[in-house]
């Protein structure tokens, strides 16, 4: 993970949680969704929490464009971009080999065999018994409990930091459906409520769920395998604000003065 230092204003407990797991057990790729990293924020009014995003046509669009990795990785979760990789062999093979153009352009059952196999038996696991096989069921539960502790801890810290008295906070984690690719997580905070809606975290709050969710015993890859399992790629944890103890409370206010003491010098 990132060298860099944490932003000001995480509590001593976050700071100790960085030293969980090394580099190569962290993120694979992890973005952090907020109305301020992305260019359309009007995509993230959820009708209902959680909210799902990847895979809708003209969907998010993070900032940077084409020069950050995620609008790749974003641009591959389309169907529409997996099918035109997929046929793109054919229109090459037509370039280098013109004797075989007309055979290949009428050859469309071909063509779509092989997006279908691509699409069924490369980017998928074809079949419940294989996504079963994939991970011990106890191993997925202990995963899944390792998520809902680590949620419900994140939860409970930006809560306390914001001194948010009421409401109920989803830690909502999406995952890319496609198997044999690296795992591409987007990472969000929603909220219940009349209007539902995704916070905008601040970046203290961001470089929190960067370095507690997925380290030590639970990676992205895990966390993989046990959705391609269960075939279910959007989990979320609920933390009602009252639930928030007078103590975490305290201690994020502590923290808050730590913080603007250090910023005044």
């Amino acid at each position: 993970m990132s060298s860099r230092p944490p932003p000001a204003g995480l509590d001593n407990a976050t700071r100790g949680n960085m030293s969980l797991g090394d580099a190569s057990a962290r993120s694979d790729m992890l973005f952090v969704l907020t109305p301020s990293s992305i260019t359309n924020p009007a995509a993230l009014r959820p009708v209902r929490v959680p909210h799902h995003v990847l895979g809708r046509p003209f969907g998010i669009r993070p900032r940077g464009g084409p020069a950050s990795a995620v609008f790749w990785r974003l641009l591959l979760e389309q169907s529409l971009t997996r099918y035109v990789l997929a046929l793109a062999p054919f229109p090459i093979a037509m370039l280098i080999w013109p004797e075989l153009a007309l055979p290949i352009s009428q050859a469309p059952v071909l063509m779509f065999g092989v997006v279908l196999y691509i699409e069924s038996n490369v980017l998928s696991v074809p079949t419940p018994d294989k996504r079963r096989a994939m991970i011990d069921r106890d191993a997925a539960a202990r995963g899944l409990d390792l998520l809902r502790e680590r949620g419900r801890d994140i939860l409970t810290r930006v809560a306390a930091r914001r001194d948010l008295a009421e409401g109920t906070f989803h830690l909502v984690v999406e995952q890319s459906a496609m198997a044999r690719v690296a795992p591409f997580s987007l990472v969000s905070i929603q909220i219940e409520g009349p209007a539902p809606a995704v916070l905008d975290l601040d970046p203290a709050e961001q470089h929190l769920l960067r370095e507690n969710l997925f380290a030590g015993d639970l990676t992205e890859r895990l966390l993989q395998r046990i959705n391609l399992a269960d075939n279910r790629f959007l989990r979320g944890v609920a933390l009602d604000a009252r639930s928030v103890s007078a103590h975490a409370r305290l201690a994020a206010l502590d923290d808050r003065e730590t913080a603007r003491l250090t910023a005044r010098g």
